[in-house]
Order: structure tokens, then C-alpha cells, then sequence
């Protein structure tokens, strides 16, 4: 399988890129997502994968581009930001799966050979804690602050101390 990867963080997508060529693919690595857009029309590419979050075009725009254009490839955003929103939008426009970092190659690569999100999982994804929607906005003002977490706790109300508190516990389980 010829696969698009997507991804910022330069150390991940190497890693990960590697990982894929081990176990028998072709993989052609993009820095951003306008890259990412430019090799979609160069190449011929069965699937991709796709983070949400990069600099320029992000992984939902990107998506949003390749369905256009080609509506019958693979494509699966992997995200450490992960948010119910983002991964409703993202299956609403043909991705046939949302993972949240860190995910193994073998599990990646399963999502994309197994289709799309089930109605079962995506009603467990609508049905988040009231803890887990916490974590997901106090993460989205740290990413609207540029992960100033002085600047978060000012507009969240918190004080930094206790935002660090929350910062420093895993992520709710959906």
C-alpha cells in the first residue's frame, strides 16, 4: 500500500514513517498540510494519514481537499488533540477513522484497512464525561494561547497552579 504521512512533529513522523516501511509499505512523508496537498496530486496514494494539527493547512482541511478529488481513498487523522467535534467532523467527511497519539503502527494501519468508525462507536464518542470535556476545552485554550499556561489560567479563571495540577493528570477516558 502506498500511504501519505502527515505529521509536524518531525522525530514522530520518522519514526512512524520507518515503522510503516517495515511492515511492506511505501510511505511519502509531508511536514504540514499544504505539502501534504501538493504530494496528493503528484502521487497515486491508496491512503493517508493525516494529523489534525499543523502548521498552514490543518489535517481537517486536508481531508476536506483529497475527498474532492479523490473520494475513494483511505484517509485516518491521528491527533493528539483529539475532540469529539473534530472527530465527527472528520468522519462526516469521509475519514474512516480518528486515533489519538501515541498509536502503533499495527493499530493504524488496522483502522485503515477496517473501514469506517462504527454508529456504536461514534455514539459512545458523543456520549464524553463531563471530566473528559474539561480536558478537551482546557486544551483547546492552551493551543488558542500558544501553550502559555500562564495566559490559559487567565482566561479559564483558573490559577496556574491549579491548571498545572489538572495538566499533570491523563486525559479522561472518553
Amino acid at each position: 500500500m502506498m500511504l501519505l504521512l502527515a505529521d509536524d512533529d518531525e522525530t514522530y513522523r520518522l519514526r512512524l514513517a520507518r515503522a510503516l516501511t517495515n511492515r511492506g509499505h511505501e510511505v511519502i512523508s509531508a511536514r504540514d498540510g499544504d505539502e501534504a496537498t501538493r504530494l496528493c496530486h503528484q502521487h497515486d496514494f491508496d491512503a493517508a494519514i493525516l494529523d489534525l494539527k499543523m502548521p498552514g493547512r490543518n489535517g481537517i482541511d486536508v481531508l476536506r481537499t483529497i475527498m474532492q478529488h479523490r473520494p475513494q481513498m483511505r484517509i485516518l487523522i491521528h491527533t493528539g488533540y483529539g475532540s469529539i467535534a473534530t472527530a465527527m467532523e472528520a468522519v462526516r467527511l469521509g475519514a474512516v477513522d480518528y486515533l489519538i497519539k501515541p498509536t502503533d503502527a499495527d493499530a493504524l494501519l488496522t483502522a485503515l484497512e477496517c473501514g469506517r468508525i462504527s454508529t456504536h462507536q461514534a455514539a459512545e464518542m458523543s456520549a464524553a464525561s463531563l471530566e473528559r470535556v474539561e480536558w478537551e476545552h482546557i486544551q483547546r485554550v492552551i493551543s488558542d494561547c500558544d501553550g502559555n499556561i500562564s495566559e490559559a489560567a487567565r482566561v479559564l479563571g483558573l490559577h496556574r497552579r491549579s491548571l498545572q495540577r489538572k495538566l499533570q493528570k491523563y486525559p479522561p477516558p472518553r
